[in-house]
């Protein structure tokens, strides 16, 4: 029988994340991301956190948050993104990144909610993704202290292809739309990006929702992620929905 899965307040939907914790974050840039789930995060002060998010917000911003409290120990993501305390420790060495073309990693996280341990996929073949080398964590020197592995590759009807394994985490943490009581969720148009896939590849998912409605308000047919996957439910409230913005150079500055 379904239940009510709706809980007081943030604080208290992600008040069993510990220190050593691996986290999945949906949202792309600063678009759909759960704000109030990651301040309240930033607020239990959980430590040497490892997530796998697209990227990590900006310096004062959503996952940025918790990168500037030295929270998180690993990131892995498709890009550095706007956020210069990410590029400042992970090059003096005090953050661990790995790195996966955006594609891989879309799929390396359907793979762990599907059950599939590994695929072979094209992307990345002779480059540095499938042979090994790439940086993922510095020493305070500025050498290599680990660098990512060489991978399987196999050839397949003449096209080499090289092996990932799936991505699994211990929470998910995403920011849906509208929910009903026993968690029944439709998101708005790119924030459904990763987080359906991400609801399904982790142990506990924590959602943040902008509007709640009674059951039974949402179409059966409409539903893009049903309650099976939902653990928790927060209503979040007001949002800033702040725009990612690239500071552009002038030439010779």
């Amino acid at each position: 029988m379904a239940r009510n899965k709706v809980v007081p307040s943030a604080l208290e939907a992600i008040a069993d994340i510990a220190d050593g914790a691996t986290l999945m974050v949906g949202g792309f840039g600063l678009c759909g991301i759960p704000e109030h789930l990651i301040a309240a995060l930033r607020a239990r002060g959980a430590t040497s956190l490892t997530v796998i998010s697209n990227n990590c917000g900006v310096d004062d911003f959503g996952l940025g948050l918790l990168l500037a409290n030295r929270q998180i120990r690993k990131m892995v993501s498709t890009y550095v993104g706007e956020n210069q305390a990410f590029e400042r420790q992970f090059l003096k060495g005090e953050l661990e990144v790995e790195l996966v073309p955006q594609g891989t990693f879309a799929e390396r996280i359907r793979a762990g909610g599907a059950g599939i341990p590994a695929f072979f996929t094209p992307t990345g073949v002779g480059t540095q993704v499938a042979e090994g080398g790439l940086p993922m964590l510095y020493a305070p020197d500025g050498s290599i202290r680990k660098a990512s592995p060489r991978k399987e590759t196999r050839e397949f009807d003449g096209r080499t292809c090289v092996m990932e394994t799936a991505l699994k985490a211990d929470f998910a943490l995403i920011k849906a739309w509208r929910a009903d009581e026993y968690g029944n969720l439709l998101f708005r148009r790119t924030t459904r990006n990763f987080s359906p896939m991400m609801a399904t590849a982790a142990k506990v998912t924590i959602v943040e929702v902008e509007e709640l409605v009674p059951a039974g308000m949402i179409d059966p047919d409409a539903v893009h992620l049903p309650c099976i996957y939902v653990d928790r439910l927060v209503v979040g409230g007001r949002y800033e929905k702040r725009i990612e913005q690239r500071t552009v150079r002038k030439r010779g500055a």
